[in-house]
Formats: structure tokens, C-alpha cells, sequence
């Protein structure tokens, strides 16, 4: 890695950070967008180099923009917030690379499954103070427990974006 990250706690900063998804419906002709705006996370570098740390999504956050479509996302056949109102992404480890990319091993827990997720992960930005990561990855959200799928608009895979800001809080 070219710039390297200092160890300690880190806290996100959620003014400058941004968790998207995008699945394409409507039997392919229309792509809906959405991002979450509850969302919170920590992170630790370790003296060891190793890495641990979570995002955590409130569900009921997610704005497509279309109000009644964002019900039926947090009714049942969705995220099912009134059961599983948050969803998690905790890191269980990381490789470091080549052009400041970070491959990350984690677990997405989404409506109470959790599933393995690897990820590549960009660093944007590293110092002292701050670290900024860009990734996008894909998930199957039939995996956990999302099947809805009316006349079959719905078929393929979500896209995740997201651009993460941490500030250092400690040593």
C-alpha cells in the first residue's frame, strides 16, 4: 500500500460518506436508486496491521426518491424493518495490495442472515488523521430472505457503492 494507515480508532464520517444501491426492475428498463442515510461505523487498525471494524445501515433510511416504494421496501417482503432495522457489514479481515486497494473479507448480515462478502476496497485518501475508501460490489438479495419478485420485474443482482470516510479518534 502506498499510503499508509495509521493505527488506532476510527470513527466514520457520515458528512462525507455515502452508501448507494442500485437494482435494475421493471424487467430491465428501469434502474431504481437508493441510499441509505442512517449510517454509522467504527474501525480499528491494530499495531499488528490487522483491521476490524463495521458499517451499520439503518434499514428504514433507504430513500429511492418515491415514497410508496420506499414502504414497500421496509414492509416484509423487503428489509422487514420492524423485525431486522439495521443491516451490518463487519470486516473480519483484509489484505493489503498494490495501488492502494484493500481486499476485504467480512460478513453482511441483511434481515437477520449473514452471509460471507469479499470485497475490493479503493483507498482515496490516507493520513495521520483521515482514510477514505471507494468499493462497489454486488449482492443476491434472494440470499437474504428478499425474494419478492412480482410477474418477475425483479431478477438479478444489487449493486452496492459506497465512498467512506474515517476520522481518527485515537491511538
Amino acid at each position: 500500500m502506498t499510503a499508509a494507515v495509521a493505527t488506532g480508532l476510527w470513527q466514520l464520517d457520515t458528512t462525507h460518506s455515502v452508501i448507494a444501491v442500485s437494482h435494475v426492475t421493471m424487467w430491465g428498463m428501469v434502474t431504481v436508486k437508493g441510499t441509505f442515510t442512517g449510517v454509522t461505523g467504527e474501525g480499528e487498525v491494530r499495531p499488528d496491521g490487522t483491521v476490524r471494524g463495521a458499517i451499520t445501515l439503518e434499514a428504514a433510511s433507504l430513500d429511492t426518491k418515491h415514497k410508496k416504494r420506499d414502504e414497500h421496501l421496509r414492509s416484509a417482503d423487503f428489509f422487514d424493518v420492524e423485525h431486522h432495522p439495521t443491516l451490518v457489514f463487519a470486516v473480519r479481515d483484509t489484505a493489503f495490495h498494490p495501488n492502494d486497494v484493500v481486499k476485504v473479507d467480512g460478513q453482511l448480515t441483511v434481515r437477520g442472515v449473514s452471509r460471507p462478502q469479499a470485497i475490493a476496497v479503493k483507498v482515496t485518501e490516507s493520513n495521520a488523521d483521515a482514510v477514505a475508501l471507494t468499493t462497489e460490489f454486488t449482492v443476491d438479495r434472494e440470499q437474504f430472505g428478499m425474494g419478492w419478485n412480482r410477474l418477475g420485474m425483479m431478477r438479478g443482482l444489487t449493486t452496492v457503492t459506497s465512498t467512506l470516510r474515517f476520522a481518527r479518534t485515537s491511538v
